[in-house]
């Protein structure tokens, strides 16, 4: 067994990084769509809705960047590319969407992809005793569960 100079095995740690770089992908598809979100907004909840999607890609714009330096610690290369993101990614593209309900139901949506890759990630992890990737994993959970309550609250679901 080959042991990466932070303690874990090689080979679970390709897997992991691959894992990884897949939802980086994904994360880079939400982020963007976050942003045109941002942009396009209209009606009655633009204000809410403009702050919300901008506190969300902001968030989403750090969570990529820890993403992409935990697959360089388990020494993967992250994806980096747009077709990269394409080709890897299963958050559907949102593309001319300004009405709210379909905005925030496209945020859910991405949220509840986000949410299945990291419990693969997660699990991958555990069984690797890699506690860096299962603690990231633990608290994008955590946070991403509490904001699809909230959005589903706001959608009156």
């Amino acid at each position: 067994m080959s042991i990466l100079t932070i303690g874990l095995d090689k080979q679970e740690s390709k897997n992991l990084s691959e894992k990884l770089n897949s939802l980086l992908a994904n994360f880079q598809i939400y982020y963007q769509n976050l942003r045109g979100l941002h942009w396009n907004i209209k009606g009655k909840n633009f204000f809410e809705l403009h702050l919300k999607f901008e506190e969300f890609y902001t968030d989403a714009q750090v969570k990529i960047d820890e993403i992409a330096e935990r697959i360089l610690t388990l020494q993967g290369k992250p994806l980096h590319t747009f077709q990269d993101y394409l080709n890897a990614s299963t958050v559907p593209v949102g593309k001319d969407i300004s009405n709210d309900v379909e905005t925030v139901e496209l945020v859910v949506s991405s949220l509840s992809k986000l949410l299945v890759l990291e419990r693969e990630i997660l699990h991958l992890s555990d069984e690797s005793n890699d506690e860096g990737t299962n603690s990231m994993m633990s608290d994008f959970i955590a946070e991403q569960e509490k904001t699809i309550w909230m959005l589903n609250s706001w959608l009156g679901k």
